[in-house]
């Protein structure tokens, strides 16, 4: 339960940061389904069908806690620092640092237990 749980919580705060700006973009969207198949190591249908749970997730949930408590309680820190990276990977995706990405993840990092300093290396590795 704990995986599919933290699986579905990852795919959807992977979403709700690409969405968090407005504009859900095709480049967003590939970068989420390589992020999955990545982590998960999964085909590429099944990381599309995992970023479509995520986004049924993400649009049913009203906060972002319910995802982040799923992750913390199922995730060990390393994992969690590899979820912001991954989030980083997202938002800076459009080649944009958007005011709307930048507060979600810090929410996200800070809900997750990461450090800003930890926080502030995943984003330097991804940039």
């Amino acid at each position: 339960v704990c995986d599919t749980d933290a699986r579905g919580a990852i795919a959807a705060l992977l979403v709700r940061v690409a969405r968090s700006d407005g504009d859900y973009a095709s480049v967003e969207i590939a970068n989420i389904d390589r992020v999955l198949a990545t982590r998960y190591a999964l085909a590429d249908a099944d990381a599309d069908t995992l970023r479509k749970e995520g986004e049924s997730l993400e649009i049913e949930a009203p906060d972002t806690v319910r995802f982040t408590r799923a992750i913390k309680e199922c995730v060990a820190y390393e994992e969690r620092l590899a979820v912001i990276e991954a989030l980083w990977k997202i938002a800076l995706a459009d080649g944009e640092r958007d005011a709307e990405e930048d507060a979600l993840i810090r929410l996200v990092a800070s809900l997750l237990g990461i450090t800003d300093v930890d926080s502030a290396k995943a984003r330097q590795k991804v940039d």
